[in-house]
C-alpha cells in the first residue's frame, strides 16, 4: 500500500503501546511475569526503532533511557513496586501524547513536550538512585565480590577471555554519513583500555575496483572496561543503522547466552545472524564458520549448528536455543505475510460498491424471471450466488475481535479502583467474538461511562465487602457472545446492586414520573436512563450531576441496539447492551402491508403461521394460541393507520427480540431478500417504526422495521390498556 510513512508510524505506535500497558498491567499483578517484563522491553525497544527510521530523534532518544530503565528492570538492577509501575503507565501516557503531537503537527517534540519527558526521565532516574544505594551497601556487606566469582558452576561454559569481546563492521556508504570510525574507537578509550584491536580488511576489493568514499573495515576489539552491555554500545548509538555491532561480556555463561538469544527483539531468521546477535558469536567466527560448511560437497554438507557444535566446541544448549528461536521468527513472518492493513475509509467504499452490486444483481434476476429466459435465469442465478458470496465475506473484513477493545478497560478500572481506593478485578470473556468495527469504535464511550458507574456507585468499599462477608476485592466482568442475530455485551459487578425504592423516590423527586408503585421492577430499573436522574448522594469527577446514562441509551440505539438491566440488591448488577451484527448489509424477510413493502431482519424472523382474520375480528385483546402458548400480535395496518376494508389479513410473522416474542400481522409475504441499508436522513430521524430503508430489485424502495421499536411499542399499548 501507499502510506505515508509517519501515518504508518502513528497507528502502529499506537498499538505497540496498547501492548506496552497491557504488560503492565500484568506486571502489576504479579511482579515475577518476566513473559511480560520481556515483552514490554521488546515494545519499546521496536517503537524506538520505528522512530529512528521515520526521523523523530526525540522520541528516539526519549525511548532509548526509557528502554535502558527497563533493561536494569530485566536485569534486577532494580525492583519493580506498584509506584513504579504508576510511573512506567505514566510514562505510556506520555509516548501517547507523543504520537498525537505527530498526527497533528507532523513533528514529535516542542518545549512543552521536553520539558514533561525531562520531568518523567528525572523521576525514573530517582528510583535507579534509590537502589544504585542499596546496592552499595549490600556490597560492602560481600567483600565486594561478584556472585559469579564465587560459583561452583561446572556445567556452565565460560568464555576464557577476561575483557568484553566486540565486533564491529561498518557498512560501505558509512563516510557519506560524515562518520570517522577511528573517532568511535578513540571515544571507546574514554570508557576503559583496549587491549587488543585487529583490523578486519576482508572486504577490501582490489585496487582497481577501489572506492575511497566507501569504508571497507571492519574491527575485532578486546575491551576493559566496568561499565555494562549497553553503555558499550551506547558510544555507537548514532550509527547503529550504519554498522553491524556484537559485544561479548567476559567470561559469559551458557544461561546468560540463553537469556540473550531468548530476549532478541530483532527479527534475524538466520541462525548465524541470531548467534551474532545475542553476543554468543563473533562476526569473525560466522565468517569462518560459513566458509567451512562453502567448502563442504553439497553431499555432506553439514548443517551449520553442527559446524558450530564440532569444530568450534560452541555449545549444544545455545545452538539449540537460537534454533528455537528460528523457527519462531519464521512462524511469525509467515503469520504477518498472510495479513494486510488497510486504510477503514477504502474498506468502506468497498462496501458501499458492494451494496449497490446486491441491489443491481436483485434486479437482474427478477427480471430475468419476467423475460422467462432459463438460460438467462440460470446465469442470474449463479451471479447472485456469488455476489451473496462475495457480500459476505465483505462484511467479514469489517467483523474484528472485540477483547482487544475490551482490554483498553483494563488500565481504566486499575486507576479508577486506586483513585477510590478499592480493589477490583476485570475479568474478560467472549473477547473471541467479532463485531463490526463501525459499532466497536461507537461503543466504546458508552462502555467507558458503564464501568465507571460499576466502580462508583456499584462495588463497595473494601471495608463495605469485608462487613458483608464478601471477598475484599471486587468483580467487573465484560462478556460478549451472539445471540439470535445479534451481539450482546454484558457489564456485571458484584456490587450493591440498585434499589428500585431509592431509584423510584429519586424519580418522583425530580418531576418524572407520579408514582413508581404500580410500574414492574424493569421499568424503575430503566429510570436511571432518563435525563437528569442520578442517586448519587455527592458529586465526584466520575459521576453525580444526572447526566451519562441517558446519553448511553441514545448512543445505543442510534445503533439499532437496546440496553436493559439485570439487577439484585446487594450481590450484583448487570447492564445488556444487544446489538445487530451490522450496520451496511443484512439478510431481511419481504412482507406487505396493503400496497407498501416492508423488510423484517431474517435473523428475527421465527415462522410464518397463517392468520385467521374472522376468529380474531372481535377480540379485545391481540393474542393467539400457538402450540399452547400465548402470543401477541399487532396488526400492522392499524399501527400505520392506513387500513383498507378489501385487504384481508393471510399471515402472522412472528418475531423475536431478546426474550421477546410478537407476531406482525401482514397482508403479503414475498421472501427473502438482500437489504442494502440506507438511511432515512435528517427529515425522518425521529419516525418511529423503521430504522432504515433499502432499494429493491424492481427499484422500488421497502421501509426497514426496527423490531425493537415494535417490541417496545406493544409493550406500551398493552401498559395503556391496564
Amino acid at each position: 500500500m501507499d502510506m505515508d510513512p509517519k501515518k504508518t508510524f502513528v497507528t502502529e505506535g499506537i498499538e505497540l503501546l496498547e501492548a506496552a500497558e497491557d504488560s503492565l498491567l500484568n506486571l502489576e499483578n504479579d511482579f515475577s511475569d518476566k513473559d511480560s517484563l520481556n515483552n514490554l522491553f521488546r515494545v519499546i525497544h521496536t517503537l524506538k526503532g520505528s522512530a529512528g527510521i521515520v526521523g523523530f530523534e526525540y522520541m528516539e532518544n526519549f525511548t532509548h533511557h526509557f528502554e535502558n530503565f527497563l533493561d536494569k528492570l530485566r536485569n534486577d538492577e532494580i525492583t519493580l513496586t506498584s509506584d513504579m509501575v504508576s510511573l512506567l503507565l505514566k510514562t505510556i501516557d506520555y509516548l501517547r501524547e507523543i504520537i498525537s503531537h505527530i498526527e497533528e503537527t507532523g513533528n514529535d517534540s516542542d518545549q512543552s513536550i521536553v520539558s514533561q519527558g525531562n520531568a518523567i526521565l528525572e523521576e525514573l532516574s530517582n528510583f535507579y538512585d534509590v537502589e544504585i544505594k542499596k546496592t552499595q551497601k549490600d556490597d560492602e556487606k560481600s567483600d565486594n565480590k561478584l556472585d559469579w566469582e564465587n560459583e561452583e558452576d561446572n556445567d556452565s561454559f565460560r568464555v576464557s577471555s577476561n575483557y568484553w569481546h566486540i565486533s564491529l563492521r561498518f557498512k560501505e556508504d558509512f563516510f557519506l554519513t560524515g562518520m570517522d570510525p577511528s573517532s568511535f574507537i578513540n571515544y571507546l578509550k574514554k570508557l576503559g583500555e583496549i587491549k587488543y584491536i585487529q583490523i578486519i580488511a576482508d572486504n577490501l576489493p582490489d585496487f582497481k575496483n577501489l572506492d575511497s568514499q566507501k569504508c571497507y573495515l571492519g574491527f575485532e576489539i578486546e575491551f576493559d572496561t566496568e561499565f555494562d552491555r549497553h553503555t558499550i554500545i551506547d558510544v555507537f548509538e548514532f550509527v547503529l543503522d550504519d554498522c553491524y555491532i556484537s559485544v561479548i561480556p567476559p567470561k559469559s555463561k551458557i544461561d546468560e547466552y540463553i537469556k540473550l538469544i531468548n530476549e532478541l527483539p530483532e527479527d534475524k531468521e538466520r541462525i548465524g545472524e541470531i548467534l551474532v546477535a545475542g553476543g554468543a558469536l563473533t562476526e569473525k567466527e560466522l565468517e569462518i564458520a560459513l566458509n567451512r560448511q562453502q567448502a563442504e560437497s553439497e553431499e555432506k554438507r553439514r548443517k551449520f549448528g553442527e559446524i558450530l557444535v564440532e569444530d568450534s566446541q560452541f555449545s549444544p544448549k545455545v545452538v539449540d536455543v537460537a534454533l528455537q528461536k528460528q523457527k519462531k521468527i519464521r512462524q511469525k513472518k509467515a503469520k504477518e505475510a498472510r495479513t494486510l492493513r488497510v486504510d477503514a475509509e477504502k474498506l468502506d467504499h468497498v462496501i458501499n460498491i458492494v451494496g449497490e452490486l446486491v441491489t443491481t444483481t436483485s434486479g437482474i434476476l427478477q427480471r430475468a424471471k419476467v423475460l422467462n429466459d432459463s438460460q438467462l435465469e440460470e446465469f442470474s442465478s449463479n451471479l447472485h450466488r456469488l455476489v451473496n458470496d462475495l457480500r459476505d465475506k465483505s462484511m467479514e473484513l469489517r467483523m474484528v475481535p472485540i477483547g482487544e477493545s475490551f482490554n483498553r478497560f483494563r488500565r481504566l478500572v486499575r486507576d479508577l479502583s486506586k483513585e477510590f481506593g478499592k480493589e477490583i478485578e476485570l475479568e474478560i470473556r467472549g473477547g473471541e467474538t467479532e463485531l463490526d468495527k463501525t459499532f466497536i469504535e461507537k461503543i466504546n464511550d458508552p462502555l467507558i461511562h458503564l464501568i465507571r458507574n460499576s466502580i462508583d456507585h456499584g462495588i463497595e468499599s473494601r471495608e463495605e465487602r469485608i462487613q458483608k462477608g464478601k471477598d475484599p476485592k471486587g468483580k467487573i466482568i465484560l462478556n460478549a457472545y451472539n445471540d439470535a442475530g445479534s451481539i450482546v455485551i454484558e457489564i456485571t459487578d458484584d456490587g450493591k446492586g440498585l434499589d428500585k425504592d431509592v431509584i423510584g423516590q429519586k424519580a418522583v423527586e425530580k418531576g418524572i414520573i407520579s408514582s413508581y408503585q404500580h410500574m414492574t421492577d424493569s421499568e424503575i430499573y430503566n429510570l436511571i436512563f432518563e435525563p437528569g436522574f442520578s442517586t448519587a448522594e455527592k458529586i465526584t469527577n466520575i459521576s453525580g450531576r444526572g447526566v451519562g446514562m441517558d446519553v448511553v441509551r441514545r448512543n445505543i440505539e442510534d445503533l439499532r441496539g437496546t440496553i436493559s438491566i439485570d439487577t439484585e440488591p446487594g450481590k450484583y448488577t448487570t447492564i445488556k447492551i444487544r446489538l445487530p451484527l451490522t450496520l451496511a448489509i443484512i439478510d431481511g424477510f419481504l412482507v406487505g402491508v396493503n400496497e407498501q413493502k416492508y423488510v423484517i431482519p431474517l435473523d428475527m424472523v421465527v415462522e410464518c403461521i397463517e392468520f385467521d382474520e374472522k376468529k380474531h375480528k372481535s377480540d379485545t385483546r391481540s393474542y393467539i394460541n400457538l402450540r399452547g402458548k400465548i402470543l401477541p400480535f399487532i396488526r400492522m395496518d392499524e399501527l400505520f393507520e392506513e387500513r383498507v376494508s378489501n385487504k384481508q389479513y393471510a399471515n402472522i410473522v412472528i418475531v423475536n427480540y431478546g426474550a421477546q416474542s410478537i407476531g406482525l400481522v401482514v397482508h403479503e409475504i414475498y421472501g427473502e431478500v438482500q437489504a442494502v441499508i440506507k438511511s432515512l436522513g435528517t427529515m425522518y430521524r425521529d419516525v418511529e417504526f423503521f430504522s432504515g430503508a433499502t432499494i429493491l430489485g424492481d427499484g422500488s424502495v421497502a421501509l426497514i422495521l426496527d423490531v425493537q421499536k415494535l417490541v417496545k411499542i406493544y409493550e406500551e399499548i398493552e401498559e395503556n390498556r391496564l
